[in-house]
């Protein structure tokens, strides 16, 4: 067992809420947005998707650690959060995949968890008084000397957090989906000729390379900041829009970036914050929700249509907002009817508020990927008549 699994730590809210457990993964105080998250698995790729970046995750499946955690279910180099919260922690992994206990594993990467409260409780609080910031401490365990630190820390709204986590430089990517986890099959792929894909990196998750190279796609990933000239360099047959954490709208560099790539007429596709980017950049606004979608069982779907779905976002785009009458939206989330797709009607640009790629969750919307590389085809067949 762990050597702090006894070592007491205390979680406070901003509006001064507190609840006291135990410490698992590193010692110490950090600061975040407090969210929920209501998967029964993945917590392994929760952790580590840069989306997450700024933030606190409760997860509300009552005991984490049960597979511990490997080096292939990374969504990214590391883990994201600012930390972790569990009802039980499980510290002796049985899985054969497992190559550390997440505990250890948060431990190394100095992210500090705690277990042992009511995450029911936790999660009702959220849900009626919204996501805000709180704070996990072995240091600091008087809760009124906490919550200071707490009330100085910024609002997630207004935050640009896609600078910490976009890549500093330029890479190529081509591992696909490993043949042993492939879900839909991508006959086709080998013998058509490869299509050019530049992905900017608002915070990146590797499945999502995955799928794209999994789909025949040639991915060059770029920095979130990379102006729209030397993006064409790379004379891409489309673009991609990543997720990523943070307010959508305080990522002025790539809202500017999207509009100015619009004029191309190459096929675009968003995803989660690349899906909000696009909106704005074609002229409509984003709100933050109260608490945010965030787990593995989001009904999406419009005109008798649904998928289930993977969702991770704390904003959406306002549908009021939308401008252009040639702008549809082709999903909503069912259970609040938020905004959750759109399409232009006239040019190559589609998004989605929520995860094809899964990793974790359904696989109901890997389709969506086909769309992307079958829109790629037929603009440069289009192209290639003129």
């Amino acid at each position: 067992m762990s050597l702090s699994a006894n070592q007491p730590a205390l979680l406070v809210l901003a509006d001064g809420t507190v609840y006291r457990g135990y410490s698992f993964g590193a010692l110490g105080t950090t600061i975040g947005e407090v969210v929920f998250n209501t998967g029964m698995t993945g917590y392994q790729e929760v952790l580590t998707d840069p989306s997450y970046c700024g933030q606190i995750v409760t997860f509300t499946y009552p005991e984490l650690g049960n597979t511990g955690v490997n080096p292939e279910d990374d969504e990214s180099e590391r883990p994201q959060v600012k930390g972790a919260i569990a009802r039980n922690i499980c510290h002796r992994p049985s899985n054969w995949r497992s190559t550390q206990s997440l505990s250890d594993y948060l431990k190394q990467h100095k992210i500090p968890g705690i277990y042992g409260i009511d995450t029911r409780a936790l999660t009702r609080k959220i849900r009626s008084s919204g996501a805000m910031n709180g704070a996990i401490s072995t240091e600091v365990l008087e809760p009124s000397e906490l919550l200071l630190q707490v009330q100085e820390a910024p609002s997630m709204a207004g935050l640009n957090l896609v600078r910490q986590v976009t890549t500093q430089t330029v890479y190529e990517w081509s591992d696909p989906t490993r043949s042993i986890w492939e879900f839909r099959p991508t006959q086709g792929t080998e013998t058509a000729p490869q299509l050019t894909v530049v992905a900017i990196d608002f915070g990146i998750k590797r499945n999502i390379l995955r799928r794209l190279a999994s789909y025949g796609c040639r991915v060059v990933v770029v920095p979130a900041d990379t102006p729209p000239e030397d993006i064409l360099k790379y004379n891409p047959d489309g673009i991609f829009l990543s997720n990523g954490p943070g307010d959508p709208a305080a990522v002025a560099e790539g809202i500017a970036t999207t509009k100015a790539l619009l004029a191309s007429q190459k096929p675009v596709f968003g995803i989660c914050m690349g899906h909000q980017i696009l909106g704005l950049s074609l002229g409509a606004e984003t709100f933050k929700l109260k608490f945010g979608h965030r787990g593995l069982n989001q009904p999406a779907g419009l005109h008798q249509r649904i998928e289930i779905t993977s969702q991770n976002h704390g904003f959406a785009i306002d549908p009021d907002s939308i401008p252009d009458a040639d702008i549809e939206i082709t999903h909503l989330n069912l259970n609040d009817r938020t905004v959750a797709g759109l399409r232009h009607k006239t040019l190559p640009l589609f998004s989605v508020q929520y995860h094809p790629e899964a990793s974790p969750g359904p696989h109901d919307a890997d389709y969506l990927f086909e769309q992307f590389v079958q829109s790629m085809r037929e603009q440069k067949a289009g192209a290639g008549k003129r």
